[in-house]
């Protein structure tokens, strides 16, 4: 393995475990694929150093199991303000790039 992907892949886990991002937000950050992030994290970061694999690991399966709930929250922020022009009685406009 190349030296510069062993350090992407130490540097990924150390982001992961810091922030608590997700793979999509780590993915962003580094300018990489979120299939390199979890690639990284779950086989390369595995064989370079387990004990940052396995804190990295948790963190990502604790944003899998919530990640329902945020994709329902995202939704509901998403459409929030045409809940609230409706109940202002304020015409919505389709032409608008709300959808």
């Amino acid at each position: 393995m190349k030296d510069y992907i062993e350090e992407r892949a130490v540097e990924i886990g150390k982001y992961i475990i810091i922030n608590h991002s997700t793979v999509r937000q780590t993915a962003r950050e580094f300018g990489v694929s979120k299939s390199t992030v979890h690639k990284d994290v779950t086989q390369r970061l595995q064989k370079i150093n387990p004990n940052l694999a396995v804190q990295a690991r948790i963190i990502l399966d604790i944003n899998k199991s919530e990640r329902h709930i945020r994709g329902g929250l995202a939704t509901r922020e998403k459409y929030q303000h045409l809940l609230q022009a409706k109940k202002e009685n304020v015409p919505i406009s389709r032409s608008s790039n709300t959808f």
